[in-house]
Parts: structure tokens; sequence; C-alpha cells
């Protein structure tokens, strides 16, 4: 596994369309890229659930979140796909709306796909989710975008605030995938989410083929003689030749 941290943080980020995002975004020997950036509230464990898909570890303690990219590969369906995954600090919710900064904001333009992470433990922040939501597809008008909701922290049974079973319907209604995990206890959970997104990311890809493979697919095949015609041909040849042989 290939891991690069902190590449560059959302404020670096240069704006779509220019020729430093297009480097920025190429992916490692050519492989097809698919960029996530992982969303929600402060105190939900987005930081914890982006190390645990990187690195299956869980580090309990992090500093303030700068907004970091990283790189590492994935295999989707027996191919090898570069995934940048971008962290983001937590959204704050004010009496007017959502509060997402311009960079946040470019952070989400930016994606392919999206993880919208909420705490069981934290009410607000499972509420944030709809509205999330919602501004994530006002930003990819015309497309929607792929996106799950991850319910982290199910660990902590003992100061839920949110049932499984709300989350499980909040994103049938959104037709999101939903994953309930403990980042603290589980890195197959997290894997699993990350891996559908990927694999949905994936499909509505057009395919990549080099360029030689696109000309050579473009020349016909050509066709397999018929075995009558074969026979045919022979049987001409050889009369051709009895006629020969006959005439000396």
């Amino acid at each position: 596994m290939r891991l690069i941290q902190n590449m560059c943080t959302i404020a670096e980020y240069p704006a779509p369309g220019s020729a430093a995002a297009a480097d920025c975004c190429l992916g490692a020997a050519g492989r097809r890229l698919v960029k996530i950036a992982v969303v929600g509230a402060s105190g939900v464990g987005k930081t914890a659930l982006v190390v645990r898909f990187l690195t299956k570890r869980f580090i309990g303690d992090y500093e303030r979140n700068a907004g970091n990219l990283y790189t590492r590969q994935v295999q989707i369906e027996g191919e090898t796909l570069a995934i940048q995954v971008q962290d983001t600090p937590g959204i704050q919710v004010h009496e007017n709306g959502l509060s997402c900064s311009e960079q946040l904001n470019r952070c989400i333009r930016w994606a392919d796909a999206v993880v919208i992470v909420f705490s069981i433990t934290d009410y607000k922040s499972y509420e944030l989710t709809s509205q999330l939501h919602q501004h994530v597809q006002q930003l990819h008008l015309g497309t929607r975008l792929p996106v799950v909701v991850v319910a982290n922290k199910a660990d902590l049974l003992h100061v839920k605030q949110v049932d499984p079973q709300l989350g499980l319907q909040l994103a049938g209604v959104l037709g999101c995938s939903f994953y309930e995990v403990s980042v603290s206890e589980n890195d197959n959970d997290v894997y699993n989410a990350f891996h559908v997104l990927c694999k949905e990311v994936s499909h509505k890809q057009q395919p990549s083929g080099t360029p030689e493979k696109r000309r050579t697919s473009l020349i016909p095949r050509p066709k397999s003689p018929n075995m009558q015609d074969l026979k045919r041909r022979f049987k001409q040849a050889l009369s051709a030749k009895v006629r020969t042989v006959t005439s000396v």
C-alpha cells in the first residue's frame, strides 16, 4: 500500500480546471483515479475513519484537522485504482444553516464521491447529514454524486443518542448506502464503506484504455475462412491441375 500524507490541504488545493489541479489529480502509473471527500460535524471521527481505512490502525487522539489529502491504491474488481481521500475540518451549523467555507466547497466540487459521517453519540451530527447531502448535490448540479453515510462510534452504546435504524432510514430516503461502524474496534466495516463507494465511482467512469488499445479495437478482425469455401477452392485447383496434365 502506498500512502502519502499532507500532499496538500484544502486551503492549498488549486481551483478546479486549473493546470495545477490537473497535476494534483493524476493517478500513479496512469491508473484511474477516484477522489473522495470525507465530511461531517466536528468530533464525529472523520480523521480516525480516514486513517483506519488507509492504515488499518486506530489512533485515539489527533491534532486539529488541517484538511489533509491522502493517497493509496485499492483493488476493485481486478483493477488497481489510485484513491485520493480528502479529510476535512468539522462543519458548523448556525441559525442560517450550514457554515461551509469556500475551501470546503472547492473540496466537495473536486470529489468524485463523498462520505458523510455522523456519530451515534451526537444527535446534532445526525441531523446535519440531510443538510450536508443536499449541499453536496447542489455543488454537483446535473449529476448525482455517489454518497455513503457512515454512523461512527457504534461501540459507545452507553451514550448512544441515535438509533441505527434512524441512520438506515435516512440513507434510504437520500438514496445512499449506509454503514454503522466502530472505527476504534473494527476496520472491516470501514473498508467496506469505502470499497462500495469506489466501486460505484468506477462503474460511472468510462473505461480507460491505452490509445494503442483503442486504435486496435477499431480495426476489424479478418473473417475466418468458411470450410465450404475452402473445399470449393481446393476442388477448383485440383480440376485445373488435372486438365493441365491431360492436355500434356
